[in-house]
């Protein structure tokens, strides 16, 4: 193989790894959100539970366990946060491996791409500008 087609191979193989990075971070995230949905109705169902039972039910792994109801909806919410750090950290990393596949396709940077969104307080304070 001539010199030409091994940069092209190399090339393609670049790129094809990081158009696979970029899908794979993306079902991360997807995988992620589907477990803090499940989370987010787990504790909906705890919080319109009228049973007056003190403990309920939790499958952990293959088995279940009964898990007094503040326990259990504290272990949630600890989840919950934990879930949705680990989102921002892949959508930040996603960002970083969209832009860098884009520039070994020549393609330009995305714009508007990486706004954040306004702070509670700077909401507060364009709000009280604008009341003015």
């Amino acid at each position: 193989m001539d010199e030409v087609s091994q940069r092209v191979l190399e090339y393609l193989t670049e790129v094809e790894e990081a158009a696979e990075d970029v899908l794979t971070t993306k079902q991360q995230i997807v995988d992620l959100d589907t477990k803090r949905n499940r989370n987010r109705e787990a504790l909906n169902a705890l919080k319109h539970d009228v049973a007056d039972s003190e403990k309920v039910k939790v499958c952990l792994g293959s088995m279940f366990i009964k898990f007094p109801k503040a326990k259990t909806r504290e272990m949630i919410q600890k989840d919950q946060e934990q879930l949705d750090k680990e989102i921002n950290e892949l959508r930040k990393g996603l960002k970083a491996k969209v832009n860098r596949l884009n520039e070994m396709q020549g393609k330009p940077e995305l714009r508007g791409y990486s706004l954040s969104p306004l702070s509670t307080d700077e909401i507060r304070a364009i709000n009280s500008l604008l009341k003015r």
